[in-house]
């Protein structure tokens, strides 16, 4: 797709986008939460791929550099406005429900499967923008912590720490929310 597009064959860039429109709106909507922001940052970063496509070198995934570039203009643009990109009061609360929902707890029994989904959401909705984005990016789009670290500039264990805690927070607004006791 690559050679083609870069051999300007008709349509090829079209491809592109239409394959990875999806990727780049989840990775820069999951940093933004503003859907006029974030469509004007997906057409900035399909603006990025189309300019600067000859230096993307095959190293990755074209998936993964595709995510890379939503998410440096994403970041930019919360920089630009002075959003943190972390919570700085994470907090060490939470082990017990942590240990309980990895032992089992069936959490089904106590609510019905949309009211998780609609809790689930609106708790990964809480998390702060890199948080989010990594989440969506290593548990929906399956891209591995290798690939998350070259397209985020994040060491591998910074990664899998936002992740944990990513987690770990997501378990203990559910628990608030949906009644499992800790």
């Amino acid at each position: 797709m690559v050679a083609a597009i870069l051999s300007r064959q008709p349509g090829a860039f079209e491809q592109l986008v239409r394959e990875y429109q999806g990727l780049c709106w989840r990775v820069v909507d999951r940093m933004v939460r503003h859907p006029d922001d974030t469509r004007e940052l997906c057409q900035e970063a399909f603006l990025r791929i189309h300019q600067t496509l000859h230096q993307y070198r095959g190293e990755s995934a074209l998936k993964s550099w595709v995510a890379q570039v939503a998410y440096s203009i994403a970041k930019r643009h919360l920089e630009r406005r002075r959003i943190p990109l972390v919570e700085n009061n994470m907090g060490e609360d939470g082990t017990a429900l942590i240990e309980q929902i990895g032992d089992g707890i069936d959490l089904e029994a106590r609510t019905s499967e949309q009211d998780i989904n609609a809790h689930l959401h609106a708790a990964i909705d809480a998390l702060p923008p890199l948080q989010r984005t990594l989440l969506t990016l290593y548990h929906l789009e399956e891209i591995s912590i290798t690939e998350i670290a070259t397209l985020t500039e994040l060491a591998e264990g910074t990664i899998k720490s936002h992740l944990f805690r990513s987690r770990k927070r997501l378990r203990e607004l559910l628990e608030s929310r949906i009644g499992v006791p800790a």
